[in-house]
């Protein structure tokens, strides 16, 4: 509490006052009272004054160490360390000793002084153990206590021992995860002390766990790679309780976990006298004080040189060395994977899971099916070999003057091949597909094998996690549409510090209207009619939200993605988080860009998209990843919603069968529903045989 918001708390109209072992209640005594409580008040303000300019004090000194420290000046960063070290134990400001203690840990690190570094990183552990111990909910704390165990993984990376490597780095993860629940814990602000972002610990976890042919606990981390990638780009993600479990700490990693909380158990005891007695001014502290102060510093040093001697005896580092063969045998986690597993199963088509991980080197594959542990695959490619190929790949789709096989085959052999024959023998009829990284900007339907496109071989069902996702809801029998288009007019918009023109759809009237005649009763809306105020309201009250208008999935921040209404106003990537969908089995945005100017970042845009849609309670999505032909969106959506009413295919079939329709230039496959697509002319449906006008449109969540 703030010092005047306290001490207007304290005068009342009528005040009893106790000085020394006497009640007094005169008039003069009042006064005097009353003087010595503004004296305290004055005396308490300029405390918190002070103090709030030294906690000030304390980061400026940390910031200025580690600058210093980049320049190699380590001389002259560890004495602004020290000292940011002795101020923060003179006003307690725990927290601030801890990122300090961290601080020291990376300058003895960066100096290849890695006894000391470990040394420092585990008095910041203690530090943060017990400040989390306090925390009724996790939050702050924890998070802090988290990165400290990653910067203990990261150092035991340095030093090659990649097994304590992830037994820390699994610690930042589970400490992590537990916050998600509470995710307005990581809206705090946090000093610099840290040498990974809490994104680089997972993706290290998981080439650390990969590499070790650790596949299990690896399908584990890369889910939960993208749900912290859905953090740091929406911020305010929540967590659920298969989250919350983090990743499993293996039988053999315990013995280590049960040593290190004992000896963190050990330092918290201490720790807390510690601060009692620092809490005394130093003038003001016995001799016995001063003494007892040495001793519990001495003794925590020692606690702490004891866990560091433990994980270097033979016998310990024997043992680890053991961990990874060991935890290859092991079934771990069972209840996560066997969750994931048996929402395959469940599923009316043979699926299984994709994960691939972008790695600087190397692209790992790992593939969950229902009825086999996971399965992973290494690729070696360099990440920027692969970049170049996708661009490659994302400027031949979009011009169809260019050869969009060739790197279409090259992706193919990176991400398919390898996992062929697994695919064959699990009877594979859909792949639910979690891209990473880069991979987001494009369609996995497109990739050619030398004969024929992916899609004609497998339904394509994109996933944001599959903690996040549930796959089995199943659509509602009572299709309801309404249908929205942007269809003339034009309309300025900044878009990434840009100007852009965006005009109105000439074939979104046809769609629509094409929309309405397959299924009748279809509510229509146009242009200016098509604003936020009226149409979002009324979305829940249908089971399919189609909307023919731009949207832009641009890289940056939330608030620069947008969808834009017929009227030119615009409802950005945030602000559909406060959209309540959960009656919605569908939304359909049939005009969509990404990639805007070439320019491709990380994909969290479009993975920001999945998670806003999914968040509003609607069960699946489907966008599309350039600006497609406009005739081109309308044959295949007329297909789309000619096969839909049956309800005997799966949304992800659908989608999937509109886009063979158009390769293969006959819809003869269509069966019953031949009549419905009949306006469709011919000469149009061959000439869209190009990936350009089939391939762009990905569904996103519940497949069914």
């Amino acid at each position: 509490m703030h010092p005047p918001q306290l001490y207007s708390k304290i005068v009342t109209a009528t005040v009893v006052f106790t000085l020394g072992s006497e009640m007094v209640f005169s008039q003069t005594t009042l006064v005097t009272a009353n003087t010595i409580i503004q004296n305290r008040y004055t005396e308490i303000t300029q405390s918190f004054i002070k103090n709030t300019s030294r906690s000030e004090q304390i980061k400026q000194l940390n910031q200025e160490a580690m600058r210093l420290s980049r320049q190699n000046r380590f001389q002259d960063a560890s004495p602004k360390l020290e000292t940011a070290l002795a101020i923060s134990r003179d006003i307690q400001e725990r927290p601030l000793e801890a990122a300090t203690f961290n601080n020291i840990g990376r300058v003895y690190q960066q100096q290849g002084k890695f006894p000391q570094a470990f040394n420092s990183y585990l008095q910041a552990l203690a530090i943060n153990k017990e400040l989390s111990i306090n925390e009724k909910t996790p939050g702050q704390a924890h998070i802090a206590l988290g990165k400290t165990y990653s910067n203990l993984g990261y150092l035991s990376e340095l030093q090659n021992q990649p097994e304590l490597a992830i037994f820390f780095y699994k610690h930042c993860v589970n400490n992590r995860e537990k916050v998600r629940l509470n995710p307005a814990a990581f809206t705090g602000e946090q000093l610099d002390a840290y040498d990974l972002t809490v994104t680089q610990t997972y993706y290290a976890l998981g080439e650390e766990l990969l590499k070790s042919d650790r596949t299990t606990e690896g399908q584990r981390i890369l889910d939960l790679i993208k749900v912290e990638e859905l953090e740091e780009y929406l911020q305010n993600v929540q967590g659920n309780q298969l989250t919350a479990k983090g990743i499993e700490i293996t039988p053999p990693e315990k013995l280590i976990k049960q040593k290190l909380d004992q000896s963190l158990d050990s330092a918290v005891v201490l720790g807390k006298e510690l601060t009692k007695l620092r809490q005394i001014p130093p003038e003001k502290r016995s001799l016995q004080q001063k003494q007892r102060i040495q001793q519990i510093a001495e003794n925590q040093q020692k606690i702490l040189d004891e866990f560091n001697n433990f994980i270097n005896r033979p016998d310990v580092k024997a043992q680890l060395e053991q961990i990874s063969r060991t935890a290859r045998r092991q079934n771990l986690d069972l209840e996560s994977l066997n969750a994931i597993r048996d929402n395959l199963a469940r599923l009316p088509e043979k699926s299984v899971i994709l994960y691939p991980l972008v790695l600087e080197n190397s692209l790992e594959l790992v593939l969950v099916s229902p009825d086999s542990p996971p399965i992973h695959r290494t690729v070696a490619v360099k990440k920027e070999n692969l970049h170049q190929t996708i661009l490659n790949f994302r400027k031949a789709l979009e011009n169809l003057s260019l050869d969009v096989k060739k790197p279409a085959r090259q992706l193919y052999d990176w991400l398919i091949k390898p996992i062929e024959k697994d695919l064959t023998q699990a009877a594979t009829q859909t792949i639910v597909y979690a891209p990473d990284g880069q991979l987001r900007y494009i369609p996995l339907a497109a990739l050619f094998d030398g004969k024929q496109w992916l899609v004609q071989r497998y339904s394509i069902n994109h996933i944001t996690a599959a903690s996040l996702t549930n796959f089995n809801t199943p659509p509602s029998s009572d299709l309801r549409i309404l249908a929205a288009a942007f269809t003339k007019g034009s309309y300025t918009v900044e878009v990434a510090n840009r100007k852009e023109i965006f005009s109105g759809l000439p074939f979104a009237a046809k769609e629509v209207e094409n929309l309405a005649t397959i299924v009748p009763g279809t509510k229509k809306i146009l242009d200016n009619a098509f604003n936020p105020q009226t149409t979002v309201p009324q979305m829940d009250d249908f089971t399919i939200v189609h909307m023919a208008t731009h949207a832009a999935f641009v890289v940056g921040k939330p608030e620069d993605s947008f969808i834009l209404f017929g009227n030119g106003e615009r409802v950005t990537l945030k602000d559909i988080a406060t959209w309540s969908l959960p009656r919605v089995d569908l939304v359909v945005l049939s005009a969509c860009e990404t990639g805007l100017g070439g320019k491709l970042g990380n994909g969290e845009e479009i993975l920001g998209f999945g998670y806003q849609m999914q968040k509003t309670g609607a069960r699946s999505a489907i966008a599309s990843l350039w600006a497609v032909d406009d005739g081109g969106t309308q044959a295949l959506m007329s297909v789309f919603y000619a096969l839909l009413p049956s309800g005997k295919l799966t949304k992800a079939e659908v989608l999937r069968q509109a886009q063979i329709a158009l390769i293969t230039g006959s819809s003869s496959q269509l069966g019953q529903q031949q009549d419905r697509i009949d306006s469709i002319p011919k000469s149009t449906v061959v000439s869209l045989s190009h990936p350009y006008y089939w391939a762009p449109f990905i569904l996103i969540g519940n497949g069914l």
